[in-house]
């Protein structure tokens, strides 16, 4: 386990807009936003020693299960932003991780994600083989103002499209990647709800794992969105305005 001599506890990455990320109204995707948080959570576990490549060694990876992310503003085209991130909690499998995104001073999201440590060949979680004393952990600082809440899934949802699974949903971990379930689900969408910008957050469980090829379904119930395979729940989203 190599850390880097740049690491710190608490990491914050700039990053410049472009227009790839945004859609014609100029503004940040949704999805974007997330690969963002994304990118920073795993930049700041590399430069900690707890890194995908790390890990790997011992056949693990970590894998999100919920996420909860919470809107003020979206940046837009060619806006420099900043994302702070910091580890609420990391105890044997599982962890909790703050990030915050910023421009200038002004606060734009906050976000809470849940992670868990995976074997990679039996697809089942298990403690971190990897030390983590050196992260300082910050249990009482949340990026956001409510907790990662699960979701009700006991609604009477309506269908409102399938979709089978791309070899461009698939991330390094070998399944799709967790921000590919928010995108087919905002993909399902009117186009015009979304570009209205009412979608304040949203809440996330990610409760099975996708692979290349699975046909899924995708139904929806008021703000709540699933996507199931063979009638199992694999994804739960709620929208909040």
């Amino acid at each position: 386990m190599s850390i880097s001599p740049h690491f710190t506890s608490i990491l914050e990455q700039e990053y410049e807009i472009n227009f790839l990320q945004c859609y014609p109204t100029g503004l940040l995707k949704y999805t974007e936003l997330c690969n963002i948080l994304q990118i920073t959570a795993g930049l700041h576990a590399d430069l900690g020693g707890i890194s995908f490549s790390a890990m790997q060694e011992h056949h693990q990876a970590w894998v999100m299960s919920k996420m909860r992310l919470e809107i003020r503003s979206l940046p837009k085209w060619k806006d420099k932003i900043t994302v702070k991130t910091w580890i609420k909690t990391l105890e044997n499998s599982r962890s909790t991780r703050c990030l915050e995104l910023y421009r200038g001073e002004e606060k734009l999201a906050g976000c809470e994600t849940f992670w868990a440590v995976i074997n990679t060949n039996a697809r089942r979680p298990e403690n971190l083989a990897l030390g983590h004393k050196h992260f300082e952990k910050f249990p009482a600082q949340s990026g956001t103002s409510h907790e990662v809440q699960k979701i009700n899934i006991n609604l009477d949802f309506d269908v409102l499209k399938n979709y089978k699974v791309q070899l461009s949903d698939i991330d390094i971990v070998n399944h799709a990647n967790s921000v590919k379930y928010l995108e087919w689900c905002l993909n399902a969408l009117d186009s015009k709800y979304i570009l209205r910008q009412k979608i304040k957050g949203f809440e996330m469980n990610f409760l099975r794992e996708l692979s290349l090829n699975d046909e899924v379904t995708i139904a929806q119930k008021d703000q709540t969105i699933i996507i199931s395979k063979a009638d199992k729940v694999c994804f739960a989203l709620e929208l909040n305005e």
